[in-house]
């Protein structure tokens, strides 16, 4: 027998051991709690569709609530009989624990002022220090505003530009529904403003120069029946600190100005900045790609009769601004997919008057920061992190050399003081915050402290696979040096392939866990993301969106030929939109995975544009009542995708109750539906956290609780003997 031959005799054995022990196990457990089945029938530009669960979508009922409840505890049960999972859990907790991790770094006045992640404590502070050798002090903890079992988080915060303030946005139980409070810093205490509806200032607020005014984004207060808004109808308004939240001015976006139009999903935001007399209005259309941009003076910015002049229309494809002084950068795809960067003299407000500073080339401009001395532009360079440097005054754009390859995770700058600070990480390098000068050289802050773990002997590789269309697809391996590539490899392979997002090198010491198991842990950078621009983006983008699917399946079965592992030991994995991608490659391929896990995952295609978050979701996914758009999101709905008898992997879906983006119904129809119609007798599970929402607000030990019930699941399922409930 050769070599070939053995090793396909070997994986064939695997997959048949594997799939014998899985069902032995699951006849164990008992069967899932019942879920009654209340059709309805739509017709689509004339195409029947049947939906068994639409009264999952009142989630107020209590007939879900009882339901849900049920499949929450049946869960907990079933992953309870797995004994290699609280050992995990505490390895993981181990190797989180070995190292603190800050992020979101802010500057102002000479303050540092960021969040960080400490051994032993369960959720991020936020700290403050002068400088970068100054003693760092607590300036808040939300973890003592714990109440009833329910946590509360740090969902974003700016510093005033004297350093004397800072405005924190916290919620509850993972919710996002922030509500914005002024942080006294020399005190630490709490000023009487308090502001609510103020979810979508995912990036901060922005203060006038002043320290004492500032620009944030609002939501509309509940309708008579009592009904909110989560992410549409918002506007940004002008508050000054001590004045009554009701006389804060409306400065641009919905119902502000009659003579103004703007969608239900248009987000808009103010910015302003030092040394710039104008204030800068983006209004995000839907997607993160098309923008509407204003300009007005700062000096006039009064209400609803603020003189906002517009620059650029959704279709003239610029993807970002950036003001330095009474000039504005504009990050344009036009003709440029993988992006320009123009600029603008403000005495002549006009688009086609821009220049071009940064030609379009093979790197993918990205995102930007602002300093006295030039611009800094983030790039992806074959997916990898690069830096420009842009002079304002007679500059030409120059790489400036980083320390190793990895992915730019931060930028910061203060608008007055040359040079930024910059975090660059890799797939086994953890962060390091480096201080970069006018000159261009590198110096490590020691702010982030090095992972004390050892990830010498794990190797990254990356190959280029061959999609359905002969497109090569991107896929990221990291695995233990000298793995033997004998199918035997428990294997993860993640996706999500949405918005222009990419899929950048990222540390995390949790990953170790896996990889010194001899596990295998695979990227595919599918296509809806932004590896390589706008085409990559829109490869895969509403009546093509099954490419993003297809490269999942591609990558897969690149695992399996090139002897990575098996179908037998291969899980797919991805999260919110991530879970079109493997809802549509388990429904299209069950044959290729053991077990699935689709996290939060947007798996009703049908419904989605009807959730609070589903208007904003229409330009990437298109609409049910567009006959063009219809077809494409029905193929690409996993749930109605499901037939009866099916053999479809294990799956475990997870969610969060107070998920503001993916409402729970949505994972809760995906459960529900597998496990009335699979026929592989493999376990269908529907794990719910009471105290979480989407994932941005959860805290270290709820995050690794999931990854351990989730991987304890994949490696029953792959038939590790450790993971395996005793008979």
């Amino acid at each position: 027998m050769n070599i070939i031959s053995r090793n396909i005799r070997c994986r064939m054995l695997t997959a048949l051991c594997s799939l014998a022990l899985s069902g032995s196990l699951l006849a164990q457990n008992p069967a899932p709690p019942p879920t009654p089945a209340k059709p309805v029938v739509d017709t689509y530009h004339g195409v029947t569709v049947t939906d068994p669960y639409r009264w999952m979508e009142d989630m107020s009922s209590n007939e879900f609530k009882n339901w849900l409840q049920s499949q929450a505890a049946y869960a907990s049960t079933v992953l309870s009989t797995i004994p290699g999972r609280q050992p995990l859990q505490q390895r993981l907790l181990a190797l989180s624990d070995a190292m603190e991790s800050i992020g979101h770094i802010d500057q102002a006045n000479g303050l540092l002022f960021y969040v960080k992640t400490e051994p032993g404590r369960d959720g991020r502070r936020l700290f403050v220090r002068q400088g970068e050798q100054g003693r760092e002090r607590v300036l808040f903890d939300p973890d003592a505003l714990t109440k009833d079992g329910k946590h509360f988080a740090i969902d974003f915060f700016s510093p005033s530009p004297n350093g004397k303030l800072v405005a924190i946005g916290i919620s509850q139980g993972g919710s996002e529904d922030s509500v914005l409070r002024i942080l006294e810093v020399t005190t630490g205490r709490f000023l009487g403003d308090s502001i609510d509806r103020t979810g979508l200032n995912h990036e901060g607020i922005n203060w006038l120069k002043d320290s004492r005014r500032f620009t944030y984004n609002r939501l509309p207060p509940a309708d008579a029946e009592g009904k909110r808004e989560r992410y549409n109808k918002s506007a940004v308004y002008l508050h000054t600190i001590g004045q009554p939240v009701d006389k804060d001015q409306p400065l641009i976006g919905f119902g502000i100005d009659s003579q103004r139009s703007f969608e239900i999903a248009d987000l808009p935001f103010v910015w302003t900045a030092p040394g710039s007399r104008f204030a800068l209005a983006n209004v995000q259309h839907g997607d993160l790609t098309d923008r509407s941009l204003y300009i007005a003076p700062v000096a006039k910015l009064a209400g609803m009769a603020t003189p906002w002049l517009q620059l650029t229309k959704a279709e003239d494809q610029v993807h970002a601004a950036w003001l330095a002084g009474d000039n504005l950068y504009l990050l344009s795809y036009k003709d440029a997919p993988r992006g320009q960067l123009l600029k603008l003299d403000l005495a002549t407000p006009s688009l086609d008057k821009a220049k071009v500073v940064i030609p379009a080339g093979q790197d993918v401009l990205r995102d930007a920061v602002v300093a006295k001395d030039a611009i800094y532009v983030k790039a992806l360079d074959g997916g990898l992190g690069k830096l420009i440097r842009l002079p304002h005054v007679n500059g030409e754009a120059r790489a400036i050399a980083l320390p190793f390859a990895g992915s730019i995770r931060g930028m910061s700058a203060e608008p007055t003081k040359a040079g930024i600070r910059l975090a660059l990480e890799g797939w086994t390098r953890s962060k390091v915050e480096y201080r970069v000068g006018a000159d261009g050289k590198l110096t490590d802050t020691g702010l982030a402290k090095p992972s004390p773990l050892d990830f010498s002997q794990i190797a990254v590789t990356r190959a280029m696979v061959k999609s359905h269309d002969g497109v090569a697809v991107p896929l990221s391996i990291l695995h233990r040096k000298g793995l033997k590539l004998d199918g035997s490899n428990p294997t993860i392979l993640s996706g999500y392939g949405a918005y222009g997002i990419t899929m950048e090198p990222r540390f995390s010491s949790s990953r170790l866990a896996w990889l010194e198991r001899g596990g295998v842990m695979a990227i595919a950078h599918v296509r809806g993301g932004g590896e390589f621009g706008e085409e990559w983006h829109k490869g895969a983008y509403i009546t093509n969106k099954v490419n993003t699917v297809l490269d999942f399946i591609a990558c897969g079965e690149y695992l399996v030929t090139q002897g990575y592992t098996s179908a037998a030991k291969l899980a797919g994995q991805g999260g919110s939109a991530g879970g079109i991608t493997v809802g549509g490659a388990i429904t299209r391929r069950p044959d290729l995975f053991a077990a699935a896990h689709s996290s939060v995952g947007v798996s009703d295609m049908l419904r989605a544009e009807l959730t609070p978050n589903g208007p904003p979701n229409i330009m990437e996914f298109g609409t049910v009542t567009n006959p063009t758009h219809f077809p494409a999101m029905l193929d690409n709905s996993a749930f109605h995708r499901i037939r009866d008898g099916v053999a479809y992997p294990a799956v475990i879906s997870t969610t969060g109750v107070n998920d503001p983006r993916v409402e729970a119904w949505m994972p809760a129809k995906l459960a529900a539906r597998l496990q009335v119609a699979s026929g592989s007798q493999k376990p269908v599970l529907l794990r719910v956290d009471y105290d979480a929402g989407h994932g941005m607000g959860s805290n270290k030990s709820q995050y690794l609780a999931e990854t351990a019930d989730v991987w304890s699941f994949f490696l029953w399922q792959m038939g590790d003997p450790a993971f395996q409930p005793a008979h």
